[in-house]
């Protein structure tokens, strides 16, 4: 099983003829995602052509998502749209009443995603993002192909398997999903949150949803400076899963007052500290990782240390 997508889900790209959107719906067909749309203002009607071996994939344009909806079916979108118009694609998402809406963009005034996060309350969507690389739950073909690939995260890198990956950063998430799969072990699904202040989908409600996977037997939680978010959801995992966690929490080096990074990565008080986050962490039970490159291991000793299996 997986989390939020499956290779089933049927996607659209917001942005699909810019070169950033283009460049990744590539990836994402030669991938084996559902990519069954697209969406330009003024571009409708048009097609997005893409070749790939004996792979030829033709693309209908729409101009809005309500069309691209009504036309394909399709349930999810993947927003590459620049920062000024970008909350609006989120609101569009909602008002066609996609199951999910992942907004890679990165910059998105602050006032913006407020608007749109409250205009968002009570909507059947699901906002992964902004600022994140996305999500991807891996497919049994060649690289694990064949799965759903939506955002920037790089395929080839996974494999399917029983591991839950969440994380506030897109590198970290990349390295943690390498190091997994260098030593055998896969993903369920590697689900990148995003790193700005105003976002959609938390740490916690992603840990929720693999702790209900009955195929996700273990789970990386990877955080960073500013917020209390990871600290939420580490005292949720105290109180009710019973999965190995492992976590690593970036930003031990910065000085109080400065982002580092991500707009959300700032600390403002005592709690939002990486040594606060970390401490939290270990009186919760979640092993925690000295540096990045300690997190498959950190997981490992976690799982040892519960008698759990992870493949």
């Amino acid at each position: 099983m997986a989390i939020i997508v499956t290779p089933e889900t049927r996607v659209l790209v917001q942005g699909i003829t810019g070169e950033f959107g283009g460049r990744h719906t590539k990836l994402s067909l030669d991938y084996g995602s559902a990519i069954v749309a697209g969406v330009t203002p003024g571009k409708g009607g048009q097609f997005f052509e893409h070749s790939a071996g004996q792979q030829n994939y033709r693309v209908p344009i729409f101009n809005t998502v309500r069309d691209a909806v009504a036309a394909t079916g399709a349930t999810a979108s993947a927003v590459f749209v620049p920062p000024p118009f970008a909350a609006d694609a989120i609101l569009e998402c909602a008002d066609a009443g996609l199951d999910l809406c992942v907004a890679i963009t990165e910059g998105i005034p602050i006032k913006d995603m407020v608007r749109a996060k409250r205009a968002m309350l009570g909507s059947k969507t699901r906002l992964i993002g902004p600022n994140c690389p996305g999500i991807v739950t891996p497919g049994t073909g060649k690289d694990s192909n064949g799965g759903c690939r939506i955002g920037i995260a790089p395929g080839y890198i996974h494999k399917k398997g029983h591991v839950g990956v969440v994380s506030r950063s897109g590198t970290l998430t990349y390295e943690a999903v390498f190091q997994l799969t260098s030593k055998g072990l896969g993903q369920t699904t590697s689900v990148g949150i995003g790193g700005d202040p105003v976002n959609g989908t938390s740490h916690l409600d992603v840990i929720r949803m693999f702790n209900d996977d009955p195929e996700t037997w273990g789970i990386i939680m990877i955080g960073e400076i500013g917020g209390n978010a990871e600290v939420e959801a580490a005292r949720w995992v105290k109180a009710n899963c019973k999965k190995p966690v492992a976590g690593f929490i970036a930003g031990a080096t910065a000085p109080a007052g400065r982002r580092m990074g991500h707009a959300g990565a700032v600390v403002g008080g005592t709690e939002d500290t990486a040594a606060a986050k970390i401490a939290v962490f270990k009186e919760c039970g979640i092993e925690c990782a000295a540096t990045p490159s300690d997190m498959a291991d950190a997981l490992l000793r976690a799982a040892k240390a519960r008698g759990a299996k992870l493949a």
